[in-house]
């Protein structure tokens, strides 16, 4: 402690009207944030790009995950548009899902898509494993969700806030003790797929939340957004991308086969 300039014990007593400067606690070191994970673009323009995420990376800033999201490489790339934090992200996946994402580059891009995901016009079609048989070869899991009424980390229909939810799914490939779907979103809440699919009986291989974790060998659950199709809201020329399984869900599907 300094008191005119002169250091002082802690414990020195003050007559009154003395300057005083006081020295700021130390500040803990900063814990070391990962890096913002690389780029894989899929598609690219003036206006906007499709990027592939990988499993096991953050979309954007959350409580314990600070750093190495993919909002910071998106930034670096040139996002542009919506919420401080979360440039040009106009919809997410789930940390554990991997696949396909639009990101607008200009506040008017973000303005546009958001527009096409209100009027239900950006198609997204995932590719899930689930556990057992569906019932039909398609249908349609029309159930609102929201926070769980007695886990507030997870979500279903048995909820006190409930928001529309609808997700379509067609059956890709039947297996012994699985079934692989093509499911698409119409509306988009959290762990909506996974949730839905739940609800039917037909949990998400691998799925540590809604389903059995470790199924097949997997250590997230098997689901993947494998496909974006929009018309572009600039140009009006269709985009339609697609995005092939990684090959941990590869692999979890030969032994699905095999089983």
């Amino acid at each position: 402690m300094l008191v005119d300039g002169q250091l002082r014990a802690k414990s020195h007593k003050l007559a009154g009207g003395e300057e005083i400067e006081i020295d700021p606690p130390a500040q803990p070191a900063a814990e070391p944030t990962a890096a913002p994970p690389e780029l894989t673009i899929a598609y690219d323009d003036e206006h906007l790009l499709v990027v592939e995420k990988p499993a096991g990376v953050v979309v954007h800033p959350a409580p314990g995950h600070p750093g190495g999201t993919l909002a910071e490489a998106l930034a670096a790339a040139g996002a542009a548009g919506g919420e401080e934090g979360r440039p040009g992200i106009v919809h997410r996946l789930d940390r554990d899902t991997s696949g396909l994402l639009v990101v607008a580059r200009s506040p008017e891009t973000y303005e546009r898509l958001q527009r096409l995901v209100r009027r239900r016009e950006l198609t997204r079609e995932y590719l899930g494993l689930v556990v057992g048989n569906p019932r039909s070869r398609r249908g349609t899991i029309d159930a609102p969700i929201g926070r769980d009424r007695h886990d507030r980390l997870r979500h279903s229909l048995d909820t006190d806030t409930p928001r529309a939810a609808v997700t379509h799914f067609e059956l890709e490939e039947l297996l012994p003790r699985h079934a692989l779907l093509r499911v698409r979103l119409e509306t988009g809440r959290t762990h909506q797929i996974r949730v839905h699919l739940a609800a039917i009986d037909l949990p998400v291989a691998g799925d540590p939340t809604y389903g059995v974790a470790g199924e097949l060998g997997l250590e997230r659950q098997f689901l993947h957004a494998a496909r974006l199709a929009f018309v572009h809201p600039f140009t009006g020329a269709d985009v339609d991308v697609s995005s092939p399984l990684p090959p941990d869900l590869v692999a979890a599907l030969e032994a699905a086969r095999g089983s």
